[in-house]
């Protein structure tokens, strides 16, 4: 009884099979008979696919290569400071907020490197002008920083030495005039390369170079190598010691990332006198809460993309019922000889939903990839790798299989409830 059972399950699976096989060849026969008018139904859900798709891939592109960018800080690694990394707040109560709150200072910096027993290493960095740098073979553009530091910066701010040295303790505890030069102030003084041991002179006075960092490239247009890095003593001598800081700390892994975090943070609220139970007067920023700060500024990009895309879909599955209705008539006794011969209902229906689904796939699979080619001339423009988006691709055609469901649904129950004597008289 269940061999018979399980014979009877396989037979029935494989009519099945058979029966969506002749719906589809059918419906594709069908398609390929009116070349026409099928290409322009088709034509608005490629329009559809291909608004979502092109936004997405060239939003894609540049998130992709972007976010890499984004992480300036080292790995677990956070950065302490007045004002927040990136500033979505548009009440401007906030900005007064934030201007209300204390400078933050070098002796609180040297509170953190002396008390925080979890930090693996601090950062600190104080922008002290800004301006055009000398050399004997050339110069830079104007409003290059010049930014005093420690020598744990360089771990925690991602500042990789390609030539040279970084700065050492020896530099910091003299407050000597020597520097760090970015790539590219290196090759705007030294064109001919040698940079190491020379002079750079920045508002009059003059540097040694002992060290060139590696390229990070440009990041919203801005050059990510123009900079000058000197102890941040021989700064604070020179520009004045009551200088405005941030504070950057590495915890030793992942695990221990939270814990020194909150150690931090209750050091800093002792030296800045935040009383029990106020609001911290300081941000706290790592490279996750930039990256997801910037993502949500793309949030309403993508939601308006959908919504565009989701008119042209609708727009484009009424056109398909209408098609659809007007083939039903079109077709009528053609309907009429398939249910004389034994065509069910089922069989019908089956037929003309087919017929839309596939319709709405021939469209979305030229939108996918004509939104995929527009899409990376971002990447070709920027020169940033390519992507595929995989998630809106899918996304893409399971919303072109159900607005093929939804709007073929009703012509295909109208064509499969014809009356089959009547089909038959149908001229």
């Amino acid at each position: 009884m269940k061999a018979a059972d399980a014979s009877a399950t396989r037979r029935g699976r494989t009519f099945l099979a058979a029966e969506i096989r002749e719906s589809f060849a059918m419906a594709i026969a069908s398609i390929g008979a009116h070349k026409l008018r099928s290409s322009l139904t088709l034509l608005g859900v490629l329009v559809g696919v291909f608004s979502i798709v092109v936004v997405m891939t060239a939003l894609r592109v540049l998130q992709s290569n972007i976010e890499s960018k984004l992480n300036f800080l080292g790995a677990h690694t956070f950065s302490v400071q007045r004002f927040p990394a990136v500033q979505v707040d548009d009440n401007p109560g906030a900005y007064e907020r934030y201007f209300r709150r204390k400078e933050f200072r070098y002796w609180m910096a040297r509170e953190v490197t002396d008390r925080a027993t979890l930090a693996k290493g601090v950062g600190v960095t104080s922008y002290l002008r800004s301006g055009e740098m000398f050399s004997r073979w050339g110069k830079t553009n104007p409003g290059i920083p010049l930014i005093g530091v420690i020598p744990g910066s360089f771990e925690t701010r991602n500042w990789v030495v390609a030539d040279g040295r970084a700065l050492n303790d020896n530099d910091l505890e003299n407050g000597r005039d020597v520097c760090v030069i970015g790539s590219s102030v290196a090759k705007r003084l030294f064109p001919q390369g040698g940079a190491l041991g020379e002079k750079i002179k920045v508002g009059g006075v003059g540097y040694t170079v002992v060290g060139v960092t590696e390229e990070k490239g440009r990041l919203f247009g801005e050059d990510q190598d123009a900079y000058a890095l000197i102890p941040i003593t021989t700064g604070l001598n020179r520009y004045g010691r009551e200088r405005s800081i941030s504070i950057q700390v590495q915890a030793w892994s992942g695990e221990l990332y939270d814990e020194t975090v909150e150690q931090v943070r209750g050091i800093l609220r002792t030296a800045r006198k935040v009383p029990p139970g106020d609001e911290d007067d300081f941000e706290i920023t790592s490279n996750d809460s930039i990256i997801r700060q910037f993502r949500s500024l793309t949030l309403a990009v993508r939601a308006g993309a959908g919504v565009i895309s989701s008119i042209a879909l609708v727009a484009a599955g009424i056109g398909i019922m209408n098609i659809m209705l007007v083939s039903v008539t079109e077709r009528t006794r053609e309907i009429g000889i398939r249910r004389a011969i034994g065509a069910k209902k089922r069989h019908v229906m089956t037929q003309f939903v087919m017929e839309a689904v596939a319709l709405c796939q021939i469209g979305g699979i030229g939108g996918v990839i004509l939104g995929v080619l527009a899409g990376n001339l971002a990447a070709v423009f920027f020169q940033f790798p390519a992507v595929v988006p995989w998630d809106w691709v899918a996304i893409g055609m399971f919303v072109c299989s159900l607005v093929g469901l939804i709007f073929g649904t009703y012509p295909a129950w109208k064509a499969a409830n014809l009356d089959p004597i009547e089909s038959l008289r149908y001229e």
